[in-house]
This record gives structure tokens, sequence and C-alpha cells, in this order.
């Protein structure tokens, strides 16, 4: 099994359905993350990656954002290693996230 790359749209579908749930995390830095971050995402880092991977639920996708769609690939991996059954990384990162947002 392998994690899946969805486009900003993708993610926007299955955070507004409302029969879905998901986990979003976010990987960017403090700063990056204060001055904006997808509503209801975690930001994750080392001191809270433990106690994210004891409290979520593997069976509930996880959504990983970080600046361009790059870092995110390799977290959504470690989340397959890790034994969650779906793991998404989001294309283009917060960065193409906020362009979609912007423009609505």
């Amino acid at each position: 099994m392998s994690f899946r790359r969805i486009s900003v749209n993708e993610a926007q579908e299955m955070i507004n359905d409302d029969g879905s749930r998901i986990q979003i995390v976010d990987i960017r830095d403090d700063e990056s993350y204060e001055a904006g971050h997808i509503e209801g995402a975690v930001h994750l880092h080392n001191s809270n990656l433990h106690d994210f991977l004891q409290s979520a639920d593997p069976e509930i996708p996880v959504l990983v954002c970080c600046y361009h769609g790059h870092m995110s690939q390799g977290a959504a991996a470690f989340f397959i290693e890790q034994g969650f059954e779906q793991a998404l990384s989001l294309d283009g990162g917060y960065e193409a996230w906020s362009e979609v947002e912007s423009s609505d």
C-alpha cells in the first residue's frame, strides 16, 4: 500500500463532504502555520508526532500539507509505514490551497 497525491479540489471535496472524515496535518514551520493553515489542521512537528500517532485513528484518511507538496509525500509515505490505511499528500501544498481558497 502506498500514499496517494491529491489536488486541492479533491481535498476540498473530501473535507466538505459531510459523510467523510479526514485527519489533516500541517508539517510546515511554526511561523508559516500561524500565518495560515487549513481549518482543523493539526500542526505536526517532532515534539508532538508521537502523541499524534498514539491518538490518531489509522482507519481515517490522513491528509498531509506542507509548503509546495514535496515534503508531504515523504510524510504521507511515513504514515502508511505506521499502519494508516490511507495517507494523502496535497499537491501544491498550502501555497496551492491558499491560491484556490482566495479565488473562491
